[in-house]
């Protein structure tokens, strides 16, 4: 007779644990906040200048509507593009020279205490001074070309920089500092291995804050000599009273600075890849 062969057990799926899937709900949830508040907030804006300029009947000479400005980014773009490209590039160089400056000198604070003592002030000093201010030294300095903007992006992306890296480099944990000496650890291994990673949280806070503001000095030396870049076309715009183009240049400006913003995060979250606790 043939023989019986018994049925395996019919296993059920194992089902997802609640708590799994609230967590992962509530974090579909934030995703979408992130996303569609900036969104919501930035259509706000946009109704708020509309309804402005229509019921109060502002003259386009002063202050353009929405739809006037959506037009003349059409109109102009290629325009509007060969002009903020020199801006992008003296915003890049600018913000690569004063960065790699900045760590630099913190890495000199940080190892000899005298030199800190010394010239940290002198960096005070120098950030104390307007933008406006320095734009015409540097501008006598170094010539009506690329240099003089590229350094005054710099200058600007310097001392914030120089700040949170030396904070960033002091701010190691004593027991990990007395396991380092334990192991006898050399300077060297100290730096790269406990202190360069302490420090890399506030060192993106600082280059996310220079990523807009090294478009600003980029734009603030054009306005001082200069014949193509954001900032000359925002002069000429503004002594020929084209609002419109004038708006369009701006938004033009500002929406580089916020793609910057956003590559120096994209980069921070594939490098800072712990809980910081303290970047921005």
């Amino acid at each position: 007779m043939p023989t019986m062969q018994a049925a395996a057990p019919v296993t059920a799926e194992p089902q997802a644990d609640p708590a799994d899937r609230a967590e992962r709900a509530a974090l579909i949830r934030e995703r979408a906040r992130r996303i569609l508040l900036p969104i919501a907030g930035g259509l706000s804006l946009l109704f708020v200048w509309w309804a402005l300029v229509a019921l109060l009947h502002v003259k386009p000479f002063i202050a353009p509507s929405p739809e006037v400005v959506a037009h003349t980014l059409y109109d102009r773009f290629g325009m509007l593009m060969a002009n903020l490209l020199p801006t992008a590039i003296e915003a890049v160089g600018g913000f690569i020279i004063g960065n790699f400056g900045a760590v630099l000198l913190a890495t000199l604070f940080v190892h000899r205490r005298t030199v800190e003592l010394a010239f940290f002030p002198v960096a005070v000093l120098i950030n104390s001074i307007p933008v406006v201010a320095k734009a015409p030294i540097l501008l006598l300095l170094l010539g009506n070309g690329l240099a003089p903007k590229v350094a005054i992006a710099a200058i600007i992306c310097f001392f914030p920089t120089l700040v949170n890296m030396v904070r960033g480099l002091q701010a190691v944990s004593p027991q990990a500092m007395e396991l380092m000496h334990v192991l006898s650890a050399s300077k060297r291994e100290v730096f790269f291995k406990l202190r360069l990673q302490s420090s890399l949280p506030f060192l993106f806070s600082a280059l996310k804050i220079a990523a807009s503001t090294a478009t600003v000095g980029a734009i603030v030396g054009e306005w001082i000599g200069s014949q193509v870049g954001i900032g000359a076309l925002i002069v000429q715009a503004t002594y020929n009273f084209d609002s419109a183009l004038l708006y369009a240049t701006v938004l033009c400006g500002s929406a580089f600075s916020v793609l910057f913003f956003l590559v120096i995060r994209l980069i921070e979250r594939l490098v800072v890849r712990w809980d910081a606790g303290v970047a921005a």
